[in-house]
């Protein structure tokens, strides 16, 4: 059989040579498949004390339950003896060389023959269920990242935290999750992310314990190993979702209002200078995305990534993408040095998938100099903390610049920073959309254009609220709206998201 040694495993069929055993049917519902916890039902935010027959008294908010355990069957540890046996035969009875040189499909089918043939051999007593399983575990081992392929199978996970080999988190509609997976031990999970690295030519290990990498989709990937992880290897993925949400989609999600919505595409088609800001996980890239969806074809788009995440639609990109150093510590390629070098290679938009150094120094020189359109995403809570962040970013990189004069400089390039959060109940929500305006004094003054007001939430603990428009009426970006064709669009989705409520004049 193709793909097997000569020796080893063939001198006990001299003989008789067993009838492979039939692989057996899929179960209707794997283990590794967990399916989605039922909601809980949440407690009231608040309950009611009386003492001395006074008026009730709110008591403090109840903390909430903690986050279910996904219903995942946990293997005996006699499954994994037996796994591990028939591994080590089949690694004796198996040619590594030749099986490298199959298509993904046509070796896993190879190892199963092989499975089973080592099952039959060894007379080992499993269900069907079980040899399933274990047809399933040992081809993910030999051509996968073992335990993590059915995780990285679904698209509705966005993250996949593992600490060490006996604890695994992922984090679903928001939400952070335990799961039932586990690992052989630390040296497995070591072994799995020493083959997610080397496919961008990086190791991992004592002497570089810490290492960034990416998974052929696409998913950002970091790692870091002991010594340093004290409690074995930390992996920590963020997913690459296979299905490109746009802002129709982030309407139906209440992500943002249908008003709120045409605002932002009139921001990205007006070529308006635009900075998204938020905290981990709340969904800068996958608006940055949506944004870039209104970039006319015949523009010429350059991105600089520190993991190739953005996924533009238009014929006229260039992905450009930083490098690590090499283990003599040398080769490494920055952002700075990919924002700078943009500017030779004559483009129209430069989009930087996450400003978090020097380089932002060079963005803004970009969008102060004819690249009208750029974009880019910083992590910040609230639009005036963006500035002061792109501001202390800027004082990183060395320069010894008067704050009035590098503030002039983010007012002469930024028109609008997109402030976007996840709350505590998991959804993501665009909170702000504020315009950068100019400076009085010393300070730099901004406008909300559109907002989101919390309101309260449900019984189910699910928040509500309310995007809106501010009120005004004539954005600093007015004039650019109307060089485009697009200020009656800009002006009815205004006007349409403007609440009138007296307890909010009030």
């Amino acid at each position: 059989m193709f793909g097997k040694r000569s020796a080893g495993a063939d001198s006990q069929r001299a003989d008789a040579r067993p009838a492979p055993v039939a692989p057996a049917p899929k179960p209707a519902a794997r283990a590794n498949d967990l399916p989605h916890p039922a909601a809980r039902p949440q407690a009231s935010a608040f309950s009611e004390l009386k003492l001395n027959g006074d008026a009730p008294m709110a008591s403090p908010p109840i903390a909430p339950e903690p986050a279910p355990v996904f219903a995942e069957t946990r293997r005996s540890e006699s499954f994994y003896e037996t796994k591990g046996q028939i591994f080590s035969a089949l690694i004796e009875a198996i040619d590594l060389t030749q099986l490298s040189k199959l298509d993904p499909l046509a070796a896993r089918e190879e190892i199963r023959d092989i499975v089973n043939e080592i099952v039959a051999i060894k007379n080992v007593a499993m269900s069907i269920s079980d040899q399933e399983d274990l047809l399933e575990d040992i081809c993910n081992d030999v051509l996968g990242y073992g335990p993590l392929e059915p995780l990285l199978a679904r698209d509705d996970i966005a993250d996949i935290m593992v600490n060490g080999a006996d604890t695994v988190y992922i984090e679903v509609q928001g939400k952070i999750q335990k799961t039932g997976v586990r690992f052989r031990d630390n040296q497995q999970l070591h072994n799995i992310c020493q083959r997610i690295v080397s496919q961008i030519g990086r190791r991992v290990d004592e002497a570089s314990p810490i290492c960034d990498a990416r998974l052929p989709d696409g998913s950002r990937v970091n790692v870091i190993v002991p010594p340093l992880s004290i409690d074995g290897p930390a992996l920590t993925i963020r997913k690459f979702k296979k299905d490109k949400l746009t802002l129709e989609q982030l309407v139906r999600f209440a992500t943002v209002s249908p008003e709120g919505a045409q605002l932002l595409q009139v921001i990205g088609r007006c070529r308006v200078n635009t900075l998204i800001s938020g905290g981990t996980g709340s969904g800068k890239t996958t608006l940055l995305n949506c944004l870039t969806r209104y970039i006319d074809h015949d523009e010429r788009v350059i991105t600089c990534e520190d993991a190739a995440e953005l996924q533009l639609q238009q014929p006229h990109v260039v992905r450009l993408e930083t490098r690590p150093p090499n283990l003599e510590g040398e080769g490494e390629v920055k952002m700075r040095d990919l924002v700078r070098n943009c500017l030779r290679m004559r483009p129209e938009r430069i989009i930087v998938g996450e400003v978090r150094g020097p380089e932002a120094f060079d963005l803004l020189q970009a969008m102060n100099t004819g690249h009208d359109g750029s974009m880019g995403t910083l992590h910040a809570n609230s639009p005036r903390e963006a500035l002061s962040r792109l501001e202390s970013m800027i004082t990183m990189g060395g320069y010894q610049l008067p704050s009035r004069t590098i503030r002039e400089m983010i007012v002469a390039s930024i028109d609008v920073i997109v402030q976007v959060a996840r709350l505590r109940d998991g959804t993501r929500r665009i909170t702000h959309v504020t315009e950068v305006v100019g400076m009085e004094g010393d300070v730099i003054t901004t406008q909300d254009l559109f907002v989101y007001d919390f309101l309260g939430e449900d019984a189910g603990g699910k928040i509500i609220g309310r995007h809106r428009s501010t009120g005004i009426g004539h954005p600093r970006f007015w004039e650019r709206a109307r060089y485009f064709g697009e200020e009656q669009r800009l002006a009815a989705a205004l006007d349409a998201a403007e609440v009138i409520d007296e307890t909010l004049r009030a």
